[in-house]
Formats: structure tokens, C-alpha cells, sequence
């Protein structure tokens, strides 16, 4: 077991970090998956997130946290505002979509526009329209914190998509 509670060592005290180990224990945490959509002047941008999160009630803030060498989360945070579209189980093809790199990730998949011109995907579970309230450093991601404008459910006949260890689930409530 691994203590990460004492206090903080010289960078000399600091033993190697293992990743992967990183990744495999953190994989045993079940995510719903988002994508986060923006427009902007090179038009419709997304990328696919598993590190969504509320964060305020009063004021109504939303969180997530993209990896710095995305080359969408430039675009969604140049925009200044975004929408987070929480997918559906039958969902799974639209979030590899969003998740790779060098493809028009809007062909094919249907959308409407928020009222802030970001674009809502069609057959989402729910969807959260947000401006980008701060943007804190965290290591190799940021965090975007977003204040909430507008939000609603959409399909709600079908359970969420996860992701757990690895691979794509649903979950039935």
C-alpha cells in the first residue's frame, strides 16, 4: 500500500511514480461519460470526458478536466462556452468518436445548438449548457469549472454510459 497522506518530500525524496499502476487502480472507479461541445470560428468542436463533476449547488457549477495536449480543449476553452452532453448506454460509437484524434467528429451525429451556440448531440440522456467560469492548472489536465445557463433532460428511457476498468458498461437502474 502506498501512503500519500505525509507531508510533502524535496522533489530528491520523491520515489519513480508508476502510471499505469496509477491508471489500474483509478480504472476501478466507475465514470458516467460526457462529451463536452463547443462552437466556435472553425465551427463545431467535442472531445469525449470521463472526469465530469458538480460542483455547486448556489451558484449552480459544473466541473471537468481536460488533458493539456487535447487539441479540441483550446478551441471549447477559446469559445468560452461549452455543453456537456451526458451519454446513453447505445451511446458507446459517439464517445470513441469524440474520443479520437484527426476526424470530423460531428459527421453523421446529429446536433442542435444550445442557446449559447454550443452544440447539444441528439439522443443524449441530458445535457448541461455552461460558460467557463475558471480555469485551474492541475498537473498534465486543467480543470474548466462552468457555470450552469440552461439544462434538461433529453432520453431518459435508456440507463447511462459507463466506463470501468478499461471497457465501455451500462448500468440499469
Amino acid at each position: 500500500m502506498t501512503d500519500l497522506t505525509g507531508g510533502l518530500p524535496d522533489d530528491a525524496d520523491v520515489p519513480a511514480f508508476d502510471g499505469a499502476h496509477f491508471r489500474q487502480v483509478l480504472g476501478h472507479f466507475p465514470t458516467g461519460v460526457t462529451v463536452i461541445t463547443a462552437d466556435g470560428p472553425e465551427g463545431p468542436v467535442g472531445l469525449a470526458v470521463g472526469s465530469f463533476t458538480s460542483v455547486s449547488l448556489d451558484p449552480p457549477l459544473v466541473a471537468f478536466c481536460p488533458d493539456k495536449r487535447s487539441s479540441s480543449w483550446p478551441r471549447i476553452r477559446e469559445a468560452g462556452v461549452f455543453c456537456v452532453n451526458i451519454l446513453g448506454e447505445d451511446q458507446e460509437l459517439v464517445c470513441r468518436t469524440f474520443a479520437s484524434k484527426g476526424v470530423d467528429k460531428f459527421k453523421g451525429i446529429g446536433w442542435e445548438p444550445t442557446s449559447t451556440g454550443s452544440p447539444r448531440l441528439t439522443g443524449v440522456l441530458a445535457w448541461i449548457d455552461c460558460t467557463v467560469e475558471a480555469v485551474h492548472d492541475a498537473g498534465d489536465h486543467e480543470i474548466c469549472v462552468g457555470r450552469v445557463t440552461e439544462m434538461d433532460v433529453g432520453d431518459d428511457s435508456a440507463g447511462p454510459l459507463v466506463f470501468y476498468r478499461g471497457g465501455y458498461g451500462r448500468f440499469e437502474p
